[in-house]
Formats: C-alpha cells, sequence, structure tokens
C-alpha cells in the first residue's frame, strides 16, 4: 500500500497507460482523480475497475490541449478529494505519419496534446501543490522516442523529449517547494495507440526480437513505475528519467 492517503490525478486516464495507472494507484491505497475526453465507454470501465478495489475515484471530462481543462480538472479534483499529492501526464496521441507529407493539423495537434497540454496540465498541478505548502509529485509519461528517432514519427518524437526536458526544469523549478519532478520512458507497449501498427504478425515478431526480455510491455508494466515514482520509496529522486522498454534502448546489437 504505497499511496494510501494519498490523492493521484491521471490524464488519459480512460484506456492504456493512463488506466492501468489508476487501477494500481487505486491498488496502493490511492484516491484517484481521472481526465478523461471522447470515451465514456472506456471511462466507465476505468471507473468500475477502481469501484471494484473500493477506492474512490472522480472523473473530469477535458481536452488537454485546452489551457482552461487543466485548471477544470485541477480545481475540481482538489475540491472533491481534498487535495492533490500526485500528478501522473500521461494524456497523449501518436498518429503514424510520413515526415515529408505530414499535415500541418496532424503536427499542430500532436503538440497541442502532447506537449502543451503537459505544460499546462503540469502547472495547474504545480500551483496548487504549492498553494497547499505540502510539496507533491509530478510524473510525465515521455516515451522511448525521446531518445531514438522515427522515420513515421517526427511530429511525435519532439513531444515526447519536451515532456523528459518539462520534467528536469521542473524538477529544478519546484524543488524549494518540496515538489518532485520525473519522467517515465515506456518502450514499445501494447495499448489502442499502436494497435493497427502491431496488427502485422511479422512487424510484431520482430518488435518482440529485439527486446531482450521477449515480450512487448504491458500498460501495468509502466504504471508499477509510477506507483514507485510517486510513493515515498522514492523521495530523494527528482530530475531523473525511467526506461521501461524490456531493455530495447541498450539492444544495439
Amino acid at each position: 500500500m504505497l499511496l494510501e492517503g494519498k490523492n493521484v490525478l491521471i490524464t488519459g486516464a480512460s484506456r492504456g497507460i493512463g488506466r492501468a495507472t489508476a487501477i494500481e494507484c487505486a491498488r496502493h491505497g490511492a484516491a484517484v482523480a481521472l481526465n478523461w475526453f471522447k470515451d465514456r465507454e472506456g471511462m466507465e470501465e476505468t471507473l468500475a475497475e477502481i469501484a471494484r478495489l473500493g477506492r474512490r475515484a472522480v472523473e473530469v471530462e477535458g481536452d488537454v490541449a485546452c489551457p482552461e481543462s487543466a485548471e477544470r480538472f485541477v480545481s475540481a479534483a482538489a475540491a472533491a478529494l481534498g487535495g492533490v499529492d500526485v500528478f501522473v501526464s500521461n494524456a497523449g496521441i501518436c498518429p503514424f505519419h510520413a515526415f515529408l507529407d505530414t499535415p500541418i493539423e496532424v503536427f499542430e495537434r500532436t503538440m497541442a496534446v502532447n506537449l502543451h497540454g503537459a505544460y499546462y496540465m503540469t502547472q495547474t498541478a504545480a500551483r496548487q501543490m504549492r498553494l497547499q505548502g505540502t510539496g507533491g509529485v509530478l510524473i510525465a509519461i515521455s516515451s522511448i522516442s525521446a531518445l531514438v528517432g522515427g522515420g513515421m514519427q517526427a511530429h511525435y518524437t519532439p513531444t515526447k523529449a519536451g515532456v523528459h526536458s518539462l520534467m528536469q526544469s521542473c524538477a529544478i523549478a519546484l524543488g524549494p517547494y518540496g515538489i518532485r519532478c520525473n519522467s517515465v520512458m515506456p518502450g514499445t507497449i501494447a495499448t489502442d495507440i499502436n494497435r493497427e501498427d502491431l496488427a502485422d504478425p511479422a512487424k510484431r515478431a520482430y518488435m518482440e526480437k529485439r527486446i531482450p526480455l521477449g515480450r512487448l510491455g504491458e500498460p501495468r508494466d509502466v504504471a508499477g513505475c509510477v506507483v514507485f515514482l510517486a510513493s515515498d520509496l522514492a523521495r530523494y529522486v527528482t530530475g531523473a528519467s525511467v526506461l521501461v522498454d524490456g531493455g530495447l534502448f541498450v539492444n544495439l546489437q
């Protein structure tokens, strides 16, 4: 029960890594506030899982790319739960597209959700934590793509590098308030985002062969790392990034 008594806010919590993180935090004793957008069915499934664990959950719909969504989410969560202890910036999109003909709207939407949304949300959460005066934890879900390129991801990889850099800067800016800031870098995690890309058996087998642990990641693999960083076990960890990739990044042979 590493998060007993903590209030954890998570963006993009209706599916994938966000849902797994919400469930794992609840399993470790946290009350959770969940942001979602245009996925009522997914949100209801997440809420049902948390209810089965006997933990409290509140949900607020909102597009993270809109600055006003951050204030609405954080203020509603703080009012309902009594404060904000941990904030997980997870919401993101990854529409694969060739670089040379990527439409402007695809580039701008990816930047708006993945990077601008992370900035708005973490800034607003940090302001709430400073107001409370008891410190807190900010965790951003970056990606292995912050460290390596992708031919179909030139509009995506810069956003994840930006999220990683954002947490490094926040660690410096917010350390005096007792707020720890870290990023998690998932490798190839099987979620709805890459379901189509991994539907090809040959592509999936190729990806698995490159991973030393021999399998694709699952959302709960990332969630466990988030719980650790959110807990007091990581009380002296800030400005760090943690790869959760089964060894993919270091496999150069």
